[in-house]
């Protein structure tokens, strides 16, 4: 009795959509503008910040002249390329780069799904949004704030971690001038100050989850280990495969800021990166094309990279970013 409201439904609905096929493109948008409009703004974003800038990519093959501009350089092909491939500490950049990326893919991409994970566990909601308001707080500060934190707490004479050292018995640590720290520190500072507000989108992740499912599993005795495994980490899986392929994808963009604060000449053995570097030649030398060179080469293996991820995605898990 109710296949037949049910078939007469889907195909009125087919026939509008045959409807709204035949209507010519101008017509159509004239009668939906509205949703034209709300797009409007965010095309216009994409087109003015993020595609037209993409035309200057060209003066990484040129020899950029900052007043005539790159209509006006000399075309020079892959000779900054090269240039970049051949410097002397290429491979210390690159090495660099991939280690601390790896280090921030093992240790700092997990930590705010076990923070979500842990925040959803808390049953008072005053506690859960006071402990969420303090972890995401640290979000808000910039890189200097946290490198002057880091030196209270780390300096051999000031540093609250060496007077625990030194109540010990041993000598204060010289933390941020040891090559051996440096890594560490990174990861750590940039797990601290943004664990929790990368936890948001895995809490948005885990609220999604349909309550009937944990119904389910109670009912059939699970555990809330049980639980875990089996209704709240497969609910956070698309969630937490779209970020990764993001991460994976920026493997070479760690970005200046954060590791440029706790750089010195005395680390730059294990704590150069192809950023600074790109900083270097760009703001301080000037050496423009170089530095476009440089992101023009970030990009492309950031992409191949992301694209092999996204092909392995679909093939283990079934999820992917497109």
């Amino acid at each position: 009795m109710s296949t037949a409201p049910t078939s007469a439904k889907d195909a009125a609905l087919q026939n509008k959509h045959t409807r709204l096929a035949g209507i010519p493109t101008f017509r159509y948008m004239r009668r939906f503008w509205p949703f034209y409009a709300m797009l409007a703004p965010g095309i216009l974003y994409f087109l003015v910040f993020k595609y037209v800038p993409l035309l200057g990519s060209i003066i990484a093959f040129q020899e950029y002249n900052l007043y005539g501009g790159f209509l006006q350089s000399d075309w020079v092909g892959f000779k900054w390329f090269q240039q970049f491939f051949e410097f002397v500490h290429f491979r210390r950049l690159l090495w660099n780069t991939l280690a601390i990326s790896f280090y921030q893919l093992i240790f700092a991409f997990p930590a705010p799904i076990i923070l979500a994970i842990l925040l959803n566990e808390i049953r008072s909601m005053a506690m859960r949004r006071t402990i969420q308001t303090i972890v995401y707080l640290p979000h808000f500060l910039s890189w200097i704030i946290i490198a002057g934190f880091g030196y209270m707490l780390l300096s051999p004479q000031i540093g609250l971690i060496n007077h625990m050292v030194k109540a010990f018995g041993y000598e204060p640590i010289f933390f941020l001038q040891e090559p051996s720290w440096f890594r560490t520190i990174v990861v750590s500072s940039g797990m601290w100050k943004e664990a929790g507000w990368s936890a948001i989108v895995f809490l948005a992740a885990i609220a999604g989850i349909n309550p009937s499912l944990y119904e389910a599993a109670r009912i059939d005795g699970a555990s809330r280990w049980r639980q875990l495994l089996h209704v709240t980490l497969p609910g956070m899986m698309p969630a937490i495969m779209l970020l990764l392929l993001l991460k994976i994808g920026h493997t070479l963009d760690l970005g200046v800021e954060q590791i440029y604060v706790f750089l010195s000449p005395i680390t730059y053995e294990v704590g150069d990166i192809i950023d600074t570097y790109a900083y270097r030649e760009g703001i301080l030398k000037g050496e423009y094309s170089m530095t476009t060179a440089i992101g023009l080469f970030k990009s492309i293996v950031g992409f191949a990279l992301l694209i092999a991820a996204n092909r392995i995605s679909r093939s283990t898990t079934g999820e992917r970013l497109f």
